[in-house]
């Protein structure tokens, strides 16, 4: 603290980083709030899964028990109930019953539990969106910076592999990708990686969406490597490593960060795709695509099997698209923070 000419004491404002300003301005966003909030309690949900099956619902979600009954205000009630149609032919099972304890949602063909089920279908379909998301962005960066800051045969040599995969549609490269590892799992080396093994449906699902996220990133290296403190840089005789890390990724850091959630997003609509063509997450987990394949052949009769996934997948893809747009836009107050600084 310093003090005037007339001695009085003059407070000296901290000056916030632009990190904390881009920080400030997310929170001061209530729709990415809102949605940040939704998609903590649909992880925490589908990590709880495990003590809502055994100590709340009872049950297990992976066993087939098409003659288990569940109590119902003190009464016993069948799982498996005979058809409404006019023949009264074949069982069905039981509708949702709103009680926590007791087919929350109903129950499915085998008679497992929809909500116990739901949750951790959850957890698969959320950890390989992440997961995949994370891995491709690790990707598309080492792509996207390479081929945006070296440029000559590296910038052709990657643009032109990016065009090829980007050529492909994503869901018909991904499937060809799935139908291969699933039929015979895959196999580096010494290594043997089986069909069932969610790292397959990461690995794919990342790899198809690499050349979405490393054509911004690529964009963002070109304009920066013009920029004039990486010029200064260069006539200073600085070395191109220490330019590349310490000017060039950590300003396309922030490209980066906006398009997390939005490769997340479609990580997790490719996931649930290919789960539901059983050819990603495989029997006996369960994922929200496999719940809605199981509740296909219910859709007249007990809806609740595939719309419950389908809500979950409709709210966690609009909660991240709308985070990545919060993220947009605070890190562009960043940005201009940055530079008038």
């Amino acid at each position: 603290m310093s003090t005037t000419l007339s001695g009085e004491p003059v407070t000296r404002r901290r000056v916030q980083g632009p990190w904390e300003v881009a920080l400030r301005a997310l929170v001061r966003m209530p729709s990415a709030m809102i949605s940040l909030a939704v998609l903590v309690l649909l992880v925490l949900a589908s990590l709880a899964a495990p003590l809502y099956a055994s100590l709340v619902a009872h049950t297990d979600p992976f066993a087939s028990d098409v003659a288990a009954t569940v109590s119902i205000n003190g009464e016993d009630v069948p799982v498996m109930q005979p058809n409404t149609n006019r023949l009264h032919l074949g069982l069905t099972p039981i509708g949702p019953t709103w009680r926590a304890d007791a087919d929350l949602l109903g129950a499915d063909s085998q008679g497992r539990d929809v909500a116990a089920r739901l949750l951790y279908g959850g957890r698969n379909s959320l950890l390989i969106s992440g997961s995949a998301a994370i891995l491709c962005i690790i990707m598309a960066a080492v792509v996207g910076i390479c081929a945006g800051f070296f440029g000559g045969i590296v910038d052709i040599l990657l643009s032109r592999l990016m065009d090829i995969m980007w050529a492909i549609p994503v869901y018909l490269f991904a499937i060809s990708l799935s139908i291969v590892t699933v039929s015979q799992g895959l196999q580096l080396g010494p290594f043997t990686i089986r069909s069932d093994n969610l790292i397959l449906p990461i690995a794919i699902i990342a790899l198809v969406y690499v050349p979405y996220a490393a054509r911004p990133i690529r964009g963002r290296v070109l304009s920066l490597r013009q920029a004039e403190f990486v010029l200064a840089a260069r006539c200073l005789g600085v070395s191109r490593t220490r330019i590349l890390l310490r000017d060039i990724l950590p300003n396309v850091s922030t490209t980066l960060i906006v398009l997390a959630p939005v490769i997340m997003a479609l990580a997790l609509l490719a996931e649930s795709a290919l789960s539901f063509l059983s050819i990603g997450v495989q029997a006996p987990a369960a994922s929200w695509g496999t719940i809605i394949e199981d509740g296909q052949g219910l859709i007249y009769t007990r809806p609740m099997v595939a719309i419950a996934p389908g809500l979950a997948i409709v709210f966690t893809v609009l909660a991240l698209n709308i985070l990545g747009d919060g993220l947009r836009d605070a890190l562009d107050v960043r940005e201009t923070s940055r530079r008038r600084t």
